[in-house]
């Protein structure tokens, strides 16, 4: 059977149960259970189903999904300042670029987070200064009111002394086939910096800014390790992104 086939009866199969296991499924589409695991694993990170110790369930409906709570929860950057919470640990270094949805993702920060925050944005400092366990580096460089942040060589030197566990990068622009892009060279400069100094890079974006290009290139999407949206995971709004290597919150 062809694995879209697979991909389609599985899916379907959870409309009607809550939860599958490999075994089953490997009986039902008469495959190997390897073949079901990686079945699993590609749809968990499409984020189409939620993958579980022995299978596979329907997705969670939990915070971080967002389908239940996006009645209350009204602004699309606090949806996605909420689902990227998953990704910060205590003692990350972390590189934030510009944006109203980073500064949105920081208010969401717990109290007591330890974290060394490394930014360009300016809007942010006043919002990370009331974390006491928190260290803040803002870079130098030329001051840009359009987006609030420091930008230009300077900006660029400066982050290549740090190397992040991860980047947080806020975005105006996420196209399929076209990558990611800005509306300021400057802006696109740094956002490259950041990129190559490190180690993981996730997309903030605007279900607005999905499928645009602006004039900018910043990277192609196979350097974005994780794509967060204000939309629910399994919205038909995503399909174009799905067959990506990176993985969809």
């Amino acid at each position: 059977m062809l694995k879209e086939k697979r991909f389609d009866f599985i899916l379907r199969q959870l409309e009607q149960a809550e939860m599958l296991t490999y075994e089953s499924l490997a009986t039902d589409l008469q495959v190997s259970a390897d073949t079901v695991r990686r079945d699993i694993d590609y749809l968990h990170n499409n984020g189409l189903l939620s993958k579980v110790r022995g299978g596979a369930m329907q997705r969670a409906k939990n915070p971080l999904t967002f389908q239940d709570r996006s009645n209350y929860l009204k602004q699309e950057k606090e949806i996605i300042a909420l689902k990227a919470q998953q990704f910060i640990a205590d003692g990350m270094t972390i590189f934030m670029d510009g944006g109203t949805t980073i500064c949105m993702l920081i208010s969401q920060l717990a109290a007591d987070s330890k974290l060394r925050i490394i930014t360009t944005n300016m809007q942010a400092v006043p919002i990370l200064s009331t974390f006491k366990n928190i260290e803040l580096i803002v870079l130098g460089g030329k001051y840009d009111a359009e987006t609030a942040t420091t930008l230009g060589t300077e900006t660029c030197l400066e982050v290549n002394k740090y190397i992040a566990d991860v980047y947080f990068m806020g975005t105006c622009g996420v196209h399929n086939q076209l990558g990611i892009t800005a509306a300021v060279q400057e802006d696109a400069d740094v956002k490259r910096a950041m990129l190559q100094n490190s180690k993981q890079a996730i997309a903030l974006a605007n279900h607005d800014y999905l499928g645009v290009a602006k004039p900018f290139k910043v990277c192609t999407t196979d350097n974005i390790a994780v794509l967060i949206t204000n939309l629910a995971s399994d919205d038909n709004a995503l399909n174009d992104f799905r067959n990506l290597n990176l993985k969809i919150v």
